[in-house]
Order: C-alpha cells, then structure tokens, then sequence
C-alpha cells in the first residue's frame, strides 16, 4: 500500500472546489459559507503518478480510447462502434436511458427516501438476471435478508444475481474485478469509504474518489454501473457538485412518496435527450410501468366544473395531457393569497398581472389557488394559455368544454405565442377523444387537416376568454 500523510483540505459542500484554507464565498459557484474542512491523506502514487487522495486518478487511457497513454489521436481516425444497449425489459426506464443500457456507462439514480429506487433497480436486476445476465447487487445500507424479503416481494430471481454487503471500497473493487458481471448496483455511493482517506464516509472526499474508482472500472471492464444517491433538502444528490459531471446519466426519481405514481425524469444523458420522463405506478408487488401518462393523468377529473382545463405539455418527444385547475375566490385579507402547486408560483402571478393589465379583469382582490393534477411538476411555457383559461373560468364561474384542450405561450403584452411540436400535441389529443384544440394562430400552418378534431386559432388572451 502507498505511503501516505495527512493534511487539511477545504471543500466547496456545492460544487467541489478544494482550497487549503477556508473562504467565505466559494470562487466556483459563489455560494457563501459552503466550505467545510476535511481531513485528508496525500497517496504517494498511483499507476506512478502523484496523486492526492480524494481526487480522481489518472484514467487508463488504453482501458477508455484506442490510443496509447498520452498520445493524440485525429478525429478522422477514431473508429465509430455503436455498441448494442441491452434492453432493461422496461420500456419506461429504456425511454429516459435513451434505448437500453449502454454497456460501460456510469449512471447515478437520486430521489427522496422512500421512493423506489432501490426497488426500480432490483427490478431491472430480474429482468437481466432472467435474460442470463450476471448481475451484482452491493448494498451498505441493507442486510441480505432485507434485500431478500423485497426481492421476493418483486418475483422470483434467476441464480445469476449475486449479492454483496460491503462498504470498502478496496474490496468491492476487488469483488467486481473477480465476478466480471454484466451490470453492478452500488445502493448507495454515500456508504462507500476508502481506507485510504481519513474523513467520514459521505464526506465530499470520499464520495468523489468512490466515483472515481467505479468510473475507471465501468470503462476499463465495460461494465454497466448503476449508483444510488442520496438527495438533500433541496432535492438535489447530496455531496459534492462533480458528482453529476462525472456519471454518464443523472436520473432522477419524482413524486410523493405517499401517492401511488412515480416519474422518473434525465436530467443529464451522454446517450441520449435530457427532456425523456418515465412515469410508473407503485404497487404491492413493485412498480408498474404506465405506458399511457396522459390517460393516466386525467382519471378522475370532475365533469362541468368551473376552473378546470386540459393542456399538453411535451416532455422529450412525449406529449402529456394534464388537468390545470384554478380556485379563484373573494380574499378576506389585506393581502391576497396565491398558491401554485406543481408550477412556476411567479409565473402564475405574472399570467394574473397580464389578465388584469390586458383582458380588464379585476383579480387583485382576490385568492387564487392554481393546481396541476397528479401531482407531476410542469415549467413549459406551453402550459401558459391553459393556466390563463383556468383562471378566468373560476373567476366567472363558466365551465369549458370538458372535451377541449389547450396550449401556447402568453407574453406580456397578452399575445398567444407559438410553442414547438404543436402537430404532435394535436395528434395526442386526438387519440383520447377530445374534440376541440385551441392553439397559438401562428401553428396552424404546421398543423396538418386532422378529421375528427376542431382546431382554433388564437392570437390573444382576449381571443381565449371569449371561447368561454
């Protein structure tokens, strides 16, 4: 084993950035009072280079490109090998990774406790696992038995699945050089320690040398890597920042973890669109794919009530219909109250602004209450014309058509803008049933005839309210 020493080292909690004394604003993401002190042992080589424990060492280049160590290559001469992904037998899950798994890819799954990660991974384990694949399964957080009782909760298991309680790194290391498996499970990357660093296990530094070492082997064994991780109170993955930058895919599982959907949204993907989500439904024997969200979204929606509307927003090259509803009432407070669930709570207040400025509606006296049902949380600036109409519909007390659905960006000055992919929002439409789309006037030239649904043009919020 290498010499080593110890020294203290300051760490940005945010973004990673290492200095050898404390700051009050960190120089790389400008967080104040983010910087903490570790200890740390300097390693005196590896693969004979200095290093310091808690970085990421020198990556084998032979292991990762076809060049030797150190020597360029021309992009003319790099030889393109598209690498067949390996179906997880979970179209959902295939959809956000951009097809199937990429062998060697390095991806890190984050989410609330509680809300199925480790329960989506051992599923994707019995899926490979029942296509005779070896998988590894290595848990710090769980015993055998605790990943048993879910595994029998999930179904019945393949004997190619093999399981490791382990949090050394060293000797994890040494497991998946051993067993040479086609996918590996790391639950989670915050219990992984190295003897080799003194600080605490979660700590900024032996989380990033962790990622380190699975890095190297997911692309020197062209391994596929999954890593769970925690999230803080802001939801993002706890520990430093260069974690997200160094995986090859960020997925993030969404939802309340006491509802019964789940949506799984990339956040970052090498392979694949960042915008792809993955909704699934929690049940007693696991989770359960919901291969139409849009349908999904709508149960349950009251028929002839005020302050309901349907939008289409687009997530990745998905289109998904979801009820807006809007409580607009009389505010017995000095200030009014406004809430928003599920979207932007400024913008709403802006699209409130615009109603009053433009369309003369008087709402500054009033409680406003603005909901997207199912609980899925939407930014598109598509939604914007459905929030208005919502709005308007509470505030007169006039129900809209329970078979129109709307969508289009609305600027300051009450204009309906144009959105992307606004043919394919149609086509969705259409294929639950609706009868009537309102849409920007400036799309309709992109839209194509479609028989068995009205499509109207709008070029301003005044247009839109008169509708209803």
């Amino acid at each position: 084993m290498a010499k080593a020493k110890n020294t203290a080292v300051f760490f940005c909690q945010e973004c990673g950035y290492e200095s050898v004394k404390w700051m009050g604003q960190c120089p790389g993401c400008k967080t104040w009072n983010s910087f903490v002190e570790e200890k740390m042992s300097i390693r005196s080589k590896r693969n004979g280079v200095p290093v310091r424990a808690g970085a990421v060492g020198p990556v084998r280049t032979g292991a990762i490109g076809s060049g030797r160590a150190g020597e360029a290559s021309r992009l003319s001469e790099v030889v393109m090998d598209d690498g067949e992904r390996i179906g997880t037998g979970m179209e959902e899950l295939d959809r956000v990774l951009g097809g199937g798994i990429v062998p060697g890819s390095l991806t890190l799954v984050g989410g609330d406790p509680g809300i199925g990660k480790s329960t989506l991974l051992l599923q994707v384990c019995q899926k490979l696992v029942n296509k005779g694949q070896k998988v590894l399964y290595i848990s710090g957080e769980e015993s055998l038995k605790q990943i048993k009782i879910r595994a029998e909760r999930i179904g019945e298991f393949g004997d190619d699945l093999l399981l490791l309680c382990e949090t050394n790194l060293d000797i994890i290391e040494e497991a998946i050089l051993h067993i040479c498996p086609c996918m590996v499970v790391i639950d989670s990357i915050q219990t992984m320690y190295s003897e080799e660093i003194s600080a605490a296990p979660g700590s900024v530094s032996q989380v990033r040398e962790a990622t380190g070492v699975f890095l190297q082997l997911a692309k020197g064994m062209n391994v596929s890597i999954f890593i769970v991780g925690h999230v803080t109170k802001e939801g993002t993955v706890a520990g430093p920042r260069v974690l997200e930058h160094m995986v090859d895919a960020v997925l993030y599982f969404e939802g309340d973890r006491h509802a019964s959907y789940r949506i799984l949204r990339g956040v970052k993907n090498r392979f694949g669109s960042t915008n792809e989500i993955g909704v699934f439904e929690m049940r007693e024997e696991g989770l359960t794919e919901v291969k139409n969200p849009s349908e999904f979204m709508l149960e349950g929606r009251p028929e002839g009530a005020s302050g309901s509307i349907v939008a289409c927003s687009m997530e990745g090259t998905r289109p998904i219909l979801i009820e807006i509803q809007a409580l607009v009432c009389g505010s017995n407070f000095g200030i009014p109250r406004r809430q928003a669930t599920g979207t932007d709570f400024n913008r709403v207040n802006l699209l409130m602004a615009v109603l009053e400025k433009r369309a003369g509606l008087q709402l500054s006296g009033c409680d406003a209450y603005v909901n997207l049902a199912g609980g899925i949380k939407i930014m598109e600036p598509a939604i914007d014309l459905g929030i208005v109409m919502a709005v308007v519909s509470s505030f007169k007390n006039r129900a809209v058509d329970d078979k129109m659905i709307v969508f289009g960006e609305v600027g300051l000055s009450g204009e309906v803008r144009a959105v992307s992919m606004a043919e394919q929002r149609v086509l969705e439409a259409k294929k639950l049933g609706f009868h009537s789309c309102v849409v920007p006037a400036v799309c309709l030239k992109g839209i194509k005839n479609q028989e068995g649904i009205k499509i109207i043009g709008v070029k301003s919020v005044r247009d839109a309210i008169d509708l209803i």
